[in-house]
């Protein structure tokens, strides 16, 4: 393994791990927001949007994030609307996202008892604010462990944003692997920084699950 090569791919790897990061965390507070409102409809099955939630999650669930990219940032175009390979790549990794943290919010939602829902509206707070200030902090609790495991599984996912020539880490690796042949060097790299990108994540989120199971008890 030649270090030289490595010092001189290490910048062109930073910058992509600068854009492969703030897409990925972009999409990441996309699928939260969609898991928040999405877990909410289905909890409370608020007529005609909980089948329109039913749908969206089962399809995006169940299709591969290189299909909906495709869609996005090939299709739409023939329909009129073009977006950039960033937005399709941000708008890609949080629809995907948002049917997995949907139902992950939704079940923690669910192992919530019912009673916790009849105290709070018995102290007189609605549906909006017993949900707010007592069901939603519980549940988020119980849910640490999959909204964790969901936020890695879709950092991971940026892998495949190089499909529609997104200057990530893989789009870099591979061109670079194209260009000069330096196979083991540009995947050492690749390795290096998306360990560098999800070891932080899985430790914050160890810490996270440990602080929320002793919360609870």
């Amino acid at each position: 393994m030649n270090t030289a090569v490595i010092s001189e791919y290490l910048p062109l790897y930073a910058k992509a791990f600068l854009l492969t990061v703030k897409i990925g965390w972009i999409g990441i507070g996309i699928a939260l927001v969609i898991g928040v409102i999405g877990a909410f409809i289905l909890y409370y099955r608020v007529p005609a949007l909980s089948v329109i939630m039913k749908i969206y999650v089962e399809l995006f669930r169940n299709t591969p994030l290189l299909v909906q990219l495709f869609f996005i940032y090939f299709g739409l175009p023939k329909l009129g609307i073009r977006v950039s390979a960033e937005v399709c790549g941000a708008a890609g990794l949080g629809l995907l996202g948002g049917s997995y943290m949907t139902e992950a919010v939704r079940s923690g939602l669910e192992a919530i008892p019912v009673s916790q829902t009849e105290a709070a509206r018995a102290l007189g707070l609605s549906r909006w604010q017993s949900f707010v200030y007592v069901i939603f902090p519980q549940a988020i609790s119980v849910s640490v462990s999959a909204i964790v495991a969901n936020v890695v599984f879709l950092l991971k996912e940026t892998s495949v944003f190089s499909a529609i020539s997104l200057m990530d880490l893989m789009f870099t690796a591979k061109d670079l692997i194209g260009l000069y042949y330096n196979t083991t060097e540009c995947l050492v790299l690749l390795v290096l920084f998306y360990t560098l990108m999800l070891l932080p994540v899985s430790f914050l989120g160890h810490v996270l699950e440990k602080k929320t199971r002793i919360a609870i008890a």
